[in-house]
């Protein structure tokens, strides 16, 4: 079932960052990642702690049982929804450094190079990787929006269009760093991963569970690149290079 083999892609990334070789490509991302997701939790649930004293204040002594009550909803929400966007704006930061250790588990994987740049080819390639992390932000904004929307007004529906949706967008993420090394465009890697959904959303699935688990979430970024790099190995590298 292709939705299980995309978790177990997923989870493959664990035993490839530690992998000799592999080590010191992982150590900026995760770097990075510790540093600006943990930082900015602690000061989202800091503002969220503040917010709901503020609202409890307001409340009449008889409604005060509501804290209860919105703080599970809030926290899921903030977990699953603040983690989407905030992946997204984190690869705008870590997109060279994931695109490398992309590049070298393909290499790991295949002992075969994607190509002979060195590290001034390297360093022109920023502002492409970049580009493409912009186009990936543009993509995501107004469906995030739309999808939002629908989550607080479609009871039960629009939770599950959220969660679907939330699935798809880390898969785009993570999987995106391989094809982007190969120059597949933006359009036909959207493509590729529609023609084999399940692997999709299944990977998608396994990144949200562990984005919304405190800590075990500082070490998900290099981890998916990992496991969304082995799947691309796997599953569509053949279409764009012989061997």
């Amino acid at each position: 079932m292709q939705i299980i083999q995309g978790m177990e892609y997923f989870f493959s990334g664990f035993k490839l960052i530690s992998q000799k070789g592999l080590k010191r490509f992982v150590l900026i991302p995760l770097l990075l990642n510790i540093l600006l997701f943990g930082s900015s939790l602690f000061f989202l649930f800091g503002w969220l702690s503040d917010s709901f004293n503020y609202i409890n204040n307001m409340l009449p002594e008889w409604l005060s049982w509501l804290e209860w009550l919105m703080w599970p909803i809030a926290v899921l929400v903030v977990l699953f929804s603040y983690s989407m966007l905030f992946t997204v704006i984190t690869n705008f930061i870590a997109a060279p450094f994931n695109g490398l250790l992309s590049e070298k588990v393909e290499l790991y994987l295949t002992g075969q190079k994607i190509n002979d740049d060195g590290f001034a080819d390297l360093v022109k390639d920023i502002p492409r990787m970049v580009g493409r992390e912009w186009t990936k932000l543009c993509y995501y904004l107004p469906r995030a929006i739309g999808f939002f929307i629908l989550l607080w007004i479609l009871p039960v529906i629009g939770q599950v269009l959220w969660v679907l949706f939330t699935c798809w967008m880390y898969a785009v993420q993570y999987k995106d760093f391989a094809f982007d090394n190969h120059k597949v465009g933006f359009k036909q890697m959207k493509d590729d991963l529609k023609s084999k959904q399940g692997l999709s959303y299944g990977f998608g699935f396994a990144v949200m569970l562990l984005t919304a688990i405190p800590f075990v979430n500082l070490i998900v970024m290099p981890v998916a690149v990992c496991g969304a790099t082995r799947l691309w190995v796997d599953n569509y590298r053949s279409k764009y290079r012989a061997g």
